[in-house]
């Protein structure tokens, strides 16, 4: 049972909601110019983002608590609103998007193997890798398109870090301190090599943002720091300023 009320969270993620719907969309017809190696990443990227999110939410729902069950639900559909845009932005450059790839494959499989500590712990290295990569693209891409849609997206991730923090802190309590440093310390490594994967599979579209393949792995380490610290028992931000720190 999660004792740490959500209910803060469920607020956050519906204000972002009623924002966004304010907002609106990008400008899709100014179109976007995109170099190839930028069209092979993001369209990687878009595979990623998209899913129905089904494993996600009977796990939260067997967690016990309805409201933070709710808030997974307004999680998942940042998510699947991320695989929108990007797919609409890849429109704009006149690509189109993949059926699927290896590395989500991969993912989605491990993800799926246990409960939902495991879940929360693989989608994790996802989101930490996704703060670098956009924050690449929103700071170094050409395209103004790019650069727009880069940084809505970030600015969801920087978000979405804490809430599946403060839901790994909760997991991770009964475990005894040793152990739920081990567990972050293996996450970390996880991480390290995911993100050397990331910046193997997508290093020219990173070189054309101007972050090195090193530069990308230890930003993706140096990041992780806190929020190993936060799911071993650390401080988490909380909803009001969850990028604060990120």
């Amino acid at each position: 049972m999660i004792k740490t009320g959500y209910g803060a969270w469920v607020r956050e993620f519906e204000a972002e909601r009623e924002r966004r719907a304010a907002v609106g969309d990008p400008d899709w017809g100014k179109g976007a110019l995109l170099p190839a190696e930028l069209v092979r990443s993001i369209q990687k990227f878009q595979v990623g983002e998209d899913g129905d999110g089904s494993a996600l939410r009977g796990k939260a729902d067997l967690a016990g608590d309805p409201v933070y069950s709710e808030a997974v639900r307004l999680f998942i559909a940042e998510e699947q609103n991320h695989a929108r845009m990007l797919k609409l932005l890849l429109e704009a450059g006149g690509a189109g998007t993949l059926d699927g790839h290896w590395s989500d494959a991969a993912f989605v499989r491990v993800r799926r193997l246990l409960g939902l500590r495991v879940e929360l712990l693989v989608l994790m290295v996802a989101e930490a890798v996704a703060l670098g990569y956009y924050g690449a693209l929103r700071d170094g891409a050409a395209d103004p398109l790019v650069r727009e849609v880069a940084g809505r997206i970030l600015a969801d991730e920087e978000r979405h870090v804490p809430f599946h923090c403060l839901r790994l802190r909760e997991g991770l309590a009964g475990l005894p301190r040793p152990v739920r440093r081990a567990v972050t310390g293996g996450w970390r490594g996880l991480l390290a090599g995911a993100a050397a994967l990331v910046a193997v599979d997508h290093g020219p579209a990173l070189r054309a943002c101007g972050v090195g393949r090193g530069a990308f792995v230890a930003g993706a380490l140096r990041s992780s720091a806190w929020m190993a610290r936060a799911m071993a028992g650390g401080p988490v931000p909380g909803p009001a300023r969850a990028g604060a720190r990120v």
